[in-house]
């Protein structure tokens, strides 16, 4: 039986990885998978700001069903303060096998 699914991805600063997760879960997410990790790139692309960017970051993976998928975008996003410039990345993508997700009851 194949199921549709949509897996976010966020890529954040490090101290807001729990309120991104948290929101994600208020917005209708299951769970989470998030591990620390570290970024370079953006911080050499802008100049003096760059020293408020810190290099350590959290990625956030979310499973949802896609009728969920817009609503814990929007959530992940707002948390993680992703659309400020040097906060983050994040993108959704269809999941195209799984197996293990367990839908949350009606």
């Amino acid at each position: 039986m194949a199921i549709k699914l949509h897996m976010i991805t966020a890529v954040v600063q490090t101290k807001v990885g729990d309120a991104v997760v948290e929101a994600a879960i208020k917005a209708g997410a299951t769970g989470a998978t998030y591990y620390a990790a570290e970024g370079t790139g953006v911080r050499q692309r802008l100049g003096p700001i760059s020293k408020e960017i810190a290099p350590d970051k959290r990625v956030v993976l979310i499973v949802v069903d896609p009728a969920d998928s817009d609503a814990v975008f929007t959530a992940v996003v707002k948390a993680g303060r992703i659309e400020d410039p040097g906060q983050g990345f994040a993108c959704v993508q269809e999941v195209l096998k799984a197996v293990g997700f367990i839908a949350p009851r009606p």
